[in-house]
């Protein structure tokens, strides 16, 4: 398509005045400029419309809406290593009428890999598969090299095939790119992948000062959907220029001029999840400093063992380390002491550092017991299951409290272990058990990605409560009353499958009272290595029967393996206490890997809901500080066809400790998962307590991410 002088002219001019400006102000270009690359319309790292050839700073997450000429996209990425990133992007085409709606919802995956790193006379190059898991509205692939050529200003060329081998393209080096079909949509596309035309596209970026920037491309995608085929806007030119605005270290705002005929804009929020909110600490009162014993030579009294027979001594201290711990939001579960050891049963309530747990927990061991104890052992314990025993010696917690890199000297002095069987001679903490607790709390219910209304939410009041009998053996459950929404009104199954997740919205026209969940479960530890759960009840709002679980995992082994099986029954929608005539068996055997550095990986083989079966994979990345991101997908041998829209299950997670954004201690974290759409394959049911998850955080590399705060 020709370019109009007229509208050219300004783009001309607006990239004399950036070069001018770029040049003036180099001197005060912003120090990561040419590491930290700016996103583009589609939340990837780029120029405008375009891809470039950086990534992101490992572990970066971001946010971004853009919108120009009708089109709106939201778009979440996560750089996973310093190589590989994945994006989720929900678009929404206005006067599209494609696929019989007037406005076009669509979503899409990314994945990008950085193949080269900028150096002193290379460019950093990244290759890319946009839309490689959808309809295929969006599907491109592209090859991008981007330079640092002087301290403020960068140059982007690349290739670009699918939609972005679109205008004026060179020609087709491999070969014809088939149709693509979009009946169901969501399966990869491989067959197009690099097939088909493919043409150039080109930018260059200015960083006028560390706020502001300037962006000139030319791009290679016609849009020959939204203007040929629909009208949605007119692309009267290939020259895209924008200006962007750094407004903090997270936020920049981005506005455009795209097309030669449409005005644009850009959100882009970009945080790294392993470093405090604003940069800052975690708050709440200091720690007890450690009490450090006298010289043995000048104080032997001290260190004399006779107190052992002193059980109104004993009592003492039991009663003051329980005190103590309870003023730091721990309990003491139980208290094991002898001449030169003690083993402390812990609940951890407060803090979503285990090793800060770990290290208060000393702390009040060393103010309260004799001289003589050297040994102590620290069992944390979590619904009544003993995860783990660290052991530690005084001596060495009195000796790195105040060392530079304390807590990596007091790391290679513990050890770690299987907790082990309750000492015979511990004395239980009597207000452990029996014990209540309830709360009632608002609760947002939200369905996503509906074609008619992407956004549909409840609110809801949630009356919880959690009855403790013995450790281990714990009655809980959950009443909920809708407030206001419209769940109620989503579309209704058209699912070939049994009707385990599809028929949500008619679980959702209740307006009484509902019975959320009602278990009874009993967690134990049946041998060395070994972590047993029993749960019977109202399981989830669809689901109830019987669930168990055995998980074999050593405390020093990067490998798990567990075994679940449950018998269930489908609820009723009224969500009371009687059931529906569908029941079945599921179950699954899973393997589970930690990688170090906070990779994870987990499969699970087995039967789901629907009665189909397969295997889920999943990928995470943790952080220390509990952020957490991950994607899933789960292959049956349900049918693209018979699965339905989506071909199959998948998704994205993202878990937001509640630390991050108060500053405060807390166990409390956010946790979500977004799937492009809800069917009936791949489906588990739904559990509270899976054990891999319960005790994982108190072994040995759970523990290493964490203990760099034990002495705080």
């Amino acid at each position: 398509m020709p370019v109009s002088k007229p509208r050219l002219f300004p783009v001309l001019i607006g990239a004399v005045l950036a070069l001018v400006l770029a040049v003036a102000g180099g001197r005060g270009v912003a120090e990561n400029f040419a590491n930290r690359p700016s996103l583009n319309f589609y939340g990837v790292p780029g120029l405008i419309d375009m891809p470039s050839g950086q990534s992101a700073p490992n572990g970066e997450f971001s946010a971004v809406y853009s919108r120009f000429g009708g089109i709106g996209r939201y778009t979440l990425s996560f750089q996973v290593t310093p190589r590989l990133s994945g994006s989720f992007r929900y678009s929404a085409i206005q006067n599209c009428f494609c696929f019989g709606f007037p406005v076009y919802y669509d979503r899409s995956f990314d994945l990008r890999y950085q193949v080269l790193d900028e150096g002193r006379y290379l460019p950093s190059v990244t290759i890319g598969l946009q839309d490689f898991v959808g309809t295929g509205v969006y599907s491109g692939e592209y090859v991008a090299a981007t330079k640092t050529i002087w301290p403020n200003l960068k140059v982007t060329a690349g290739l670009g095939w699918g939609r972005l081998g679109s205008f004026r393209p060179l020609g087709m080096p491999f070969g014809v790119r088939p149709v693509n079909g979009v009946d169901t949509g969501g399966q990869p596309n491989f067959g197009l992948w690099f097939r088909g035309n493919a043409a150039p596209f080109a930018g260059l970026e200015w960083q006028v000062n560390p706020k502001l920037g300037l962006k000139l491309e030319y791009s290679s995608d016609a849009y020959k959907l939204e203007t040929r085929f629909r009208n949605v806007f007119e692309r009267a030119s290939p020259f895209n220029f924008g200006l962007e605005y750094q407004v903090s270290p997270s936020l920049r705002l981005g506005a455009y001029y795209l097309y030669g005929s449409e005005a644009g804009l850009t959100v882009q929020y970009a945080i790294d999840p392993s470093k405090r909110n604003g940069g800052r600490g975690v708050g709440g009162p200091g720690p007890l400093p450690v009490l450090v014993r006298p010289d043995p030579a000048s104080s032997p009294a001290a260190w004399s063992q006779d107190w052992v027979s002193d059980t109104g001594r004993t009592a003492g201290m039991r009663k003051a380390i329980g005190d103590t711990l309870a003023l730091d939001g721990m309990q003491m579960e139980s208290l094991a002491i002898s001449g030169d050891r003690v083993q402390l049963r812990l609940r951890n309530l407060r803090y979503d550092s285990e090793g800060q747990a770990i290290g208060r927990a000393a702390r009040v061991l060393t103010r309260v017991l004799p001289a003589s104890v050297e040994i102590f052992e620290i069992v944390p314990v979590i619904d009544g299951l003993a995860t783990s025993k660290i052991v530690l010696r005084r001596s060495d917690i009195e000796r790195f409290e105040f060392t530079p890199n304390g807590s990596g000297g007091l790391w290679s002095q513990i050890e770690i272990l299987d907790a082990g069987r309750l000492p015979a001679n511990a004395v239980v903490n009597p207000a452990i058990a029996p014990r209540f607790i309830w709360s009632i709390s608002p609760l947002v219910r939200k369905s996503l990605f509906d074609p008619q209304e992407p956004i549909r939410a409840d609110l809801v009041v949630r009356l919880a409560g959690r009855f403790e009998i013995k450790p281990g053996l714990i009655l809980s459950g959950a009443l909920t009353q809708k407030v206001v929404g419209n769940l109620n009104e989503a579309r209704l199954s058209n699912s070939r499958l049994q009707h385990v997740r599809t028929d949500t919205p008619l679980y959702d026209r209740t307006t009484n009272p509902a019975i959320e969940r009602l278990t009874l479960a009993w967690y134990s530890r049946p041998g060395r290595n070994l972590y047993g759960r029993v749960t019977v009840g109202y399981l989830e709002r669809m689901f109830g029967g019987v669930s168990t679980e055995l998980l074999w995992k050593p405390v020093d082994s990067r490998l798990g393996f567990g075994v679940d099986l449950n018998y269930l029954g489908q609820r009723d929608f009224n969500q009371l206490l009687t059931f529906r005539n569908y029941r079945v068996v599921t179950g699954s055997v899973s393997a589970y890997y930690e990688f170090g550095r906070g990779y994870l990986a987990q499969i699970d083989v087995g039967r789901y809901l629907a009665g189909d079966y397969g295997a889920t994979f999943s990928f995470d990345r943790e952080f220390p500080n509990g952020w957490r991101f991950g994607a899933f997908a789960t292959l049956t041998n349900v049918s693209a066809a018979d699965f339905g829209e989506g071909s199959f299950d998948k998704g994205i997670r993202v878990t937001i400790p509640l630390t991050w954004v108060t500053g405060q201690p807390s166990r409390t974290a956010y946790t979500n998962s977004i799937r492009p759409i809800t069917r009936d394959g791949g489906q588990p049911v739904n559990v509270d307590g899976r054990l891999y998850e319960t005790v994982r955080s108190y072994h040995a590399l759970g523990l290493d991410a964490q203990f760099g705060r034990v002495f705080r």
